[in-house]
């Protein structure tokens, strides 16, 4: 059986397999050096670090193949003259429909796409009675493998494989993993749910309580290529980006609406695919880091630096966000494809009751490119009446018949470098042939569809419309000239010098964050300020940053990366013969 469903290569296990883009050119592969004899590789060198040892807990990410770990390393112990006694830990979980019944609350209605945080532990799913109960064989080496391998009685050093979201939703579609303890296949859409409202958060939650107990991270994503490190090599590394900057590896994703923007400007993606949608350029929940050694590259994800380092990347805005990244960005490509569906977005009271989020997802569109004639539909019509608006809406859906959206929605020409503000509660959408870097606060799955053209999704079905939702959030005083007013950024220059000036992007009230583009010629010195800086290169061929600690990294056109507020100031250095357009975000 096919273990991974997509047609996205894996990421290289080593930098000889990577395919080096040229200066200026988007690098689908970033990793951050952790110097030389770092990162170990194969089973047999982790074996060799387990032996003379009498337990070792094996713990980890949802989604690794634990049988194949086991047995791979139980040949190369038993090759070495090691005895291993295995014991796998989903034989200690509760029963399944015990299980299901601890997690029911947290999923909401079935064939709805959203759930509810959950507030248990990874522990209450397991059978205590049978943790406690685990003996070291008298001979040779006992492995705990699985998920929740720490919570057993054993005082034993603890090996962390990890595995990228990504390959978790490929192994997920491909029937090769499957939510926590669960024994029968959902469909992919209430699996990722339980995914993103369980799993995830229960296993984040163990991953910080077993971190002092952990002494190896491993990254599980390619099966054979098997590399791993020392925690200490790894913390190192954290430290050293928490203080200077960070890229983290984007994934791309196909969606009904997706155009080929980035299928023709990224070298890398697989041009087979029926186009992309989106890249997950900065999503906290669902991106790594990759780090490297003497070619070797080993992927964590983005929740480890934010769990040991908060402070540090954050700077004053820690106290308020503790170790959530607020801020995200992601690229919407409709080029030569379609517009988004009629949308909007939760109030801040209504994703916490509902949802159980803390903030929410407040947008703006930022226009890094667009052919002619490219619209977005933002606020509503003066003349909007909300009864017959829901009425169209409701009859489009019984009768699958488009209805005439502007009739209700007001639209707007797109331009390069426009911004639109979409703060929570503004119905929405991108038109056909823009790419949209979307700025935003970190929440990513709560979008309220209304409307989407009588089409169906890649999977030829319609896709889910929440009308209900909707109206709940709907901000019916947007609308007329007050759009244009409010919603549409009105940029201006705020500090200039030599060859050098910042602009002003204002983003809305309701907003938590806000936007500068700095635009320079030869160099441009930026200083913290105590803030985390997100940016990306929006106009141009690439930068060269450097921090006040010394580091130095080229970013080119249309990468995101982030200066920690620990980095305290940073020189960005123009590479290309046209003014470089740097767009930052940060917290108000």
């Amino acid at each position: 059986m096919n273990w991974r469903k997509t047609t996205q290569p894996l990421l290289p296990a080593t930098t000889a397999e990577r395919v080096v883009p040229p200066a200026g050119h988007y690098d689908m592969y970033p990793f951050a050096r952790l110097g030389q004899g770092k990162i170990q590789s194969g089973y047999a060198s982790l074996a060799n670090w387990m032996i003379g040892r009498n337990v070792i807990l094996i713990d980890g990410y949802i989604g690794n193949d634990w049988e194949y770990i086991g047995s791979s390393l139980a040949r190369e112990l038993a090759a070495a003259g090691v005895a291993v006694n295995l014991v796998y830990t989903d034989v200690l979980m509760k029963p399944a429909e015990e299980v299901e019944a601890l997690v029911a609350p947290f999923l909401g209605e079935k064939g709805t796409v959203w759930g509810r945080k959950a507030t248990i532990t990874l522990k209450e799913l397991f059978d205590d009675n049978k943790l406690q109960g685990i003996k070291p064989a008298t001979e040779g080496i006992t492995l705990v493998i699985g998920v929740g391998a720490a919570l057993t009685g054993l005082q034993a050093p603890v090996v962390y494989i990890d595995l990228p979201k990504n390959e978790l939703q490929y192994r997920m579609r491909a029937h090769s993993a499957n939510n926590l303890g669960g024994t029968e296949w959902n469909d992919n859409q209430e699996t990722y749910k339980r995914f993103y409202f369980v799993d995830w958060v229960l296993l984040n939650a163990h991953k910080q309580q077993i971190l002092s107990r952990i002494e190896v991270i491993a990254d599980g994503q390619w099966k054979e290529q098997f590399t791993w490190a020392s925690y200490t090599t790894i913390s190192e590394g954290l430290q050293y980006l928490s203080q200077n900057a960070f890229r983290v590896r984007p994934w791309f994703e196909a969606g009904a609406w997706g155009g080929d923007w980035m299928k023709e400007k990224i070298s890398g993606l697989n041009k087979e695919e029926v186009n992309y949608a989106w890249s997950f350029e900065m999503i906290v929940p669902e991106n790594g880091l990759v780090f490297e050694s003497e070619g070797k590259l080993l992927e964590i994800a983005f929740d480890w630096l934010m769990i040991t380092h908060s402070k540090e990347v954050l700077g004053h805005d820690q106290q308020r966000f503790g170790i959530d990244f607020p801020i995200r960005f992601d690229f919407l490509d409709t080029f030569d494809g379609g517009n988004l569906s009629i949308q909007c977005h939760p109030s801040v009271k209504y994703i916490q009751e509902q949802f159980g989020e803390t903030i929410t997802q407040d947008e703006t569109y930022y226009m890094l490119d667009c052919k002619k004639g490219a619209k977005v539909y933002l606020g509503f019509q003066e003349n909007i009446d909300p009864a017959a608006f829901r009425q169209a809406l409701e009859k489009s859906v019984a009768d699958n018949k488009a209805i005439d959206i502007e009739e209700y929605v007001q639209v707007f020409e797109a331009n390069k470098h426009d911004f639109f503000l979409i703060p929570n509660g503004t119905v929405h959408s991108s038109g056909k042939d823009n790419l949209v870097l979307e700025i935003s606060a970190t929440p990513y799955i709560f979008t309220f569809k209304m409307y989407d053209w009588v089409r169906l999704g890649l999977n030829g079905k319609p896709r889910p419309i929440n009308i209900d939702h909707a109206f709940n959030n709907l901000d019916f005083s947007r609308k007329g000239n007050r759009v244009q007013e409010e919603l549409i950024s009105k940029q201006q220059v705020i500090a200039s010098g030599e060859n050098w000036q910042l602009v002003h992007a204002p983003t809305h009230a309701e907003h938590f964050y806000d936007v500068h583009r700095m635009e320079f010629t030869d160099t441009m010195t930026v200083e913290t300020a105590g803030k985390c800086h997100v940016l990306m290169l929006v106009e141009g061929d690439s930068v060269l940053v450097e921090t006040a600690n010394g580091f130095r990294q080229r970013y080119n056109y249309a990468e995101t990366f982030a200066i920690p507020a620990a980095a305290g100031s940073y020189k960005m250095i123009n590479e290309g013969n046209a003014t470089a357009k740097v767009v930052k975000a940060f917290v108000k």
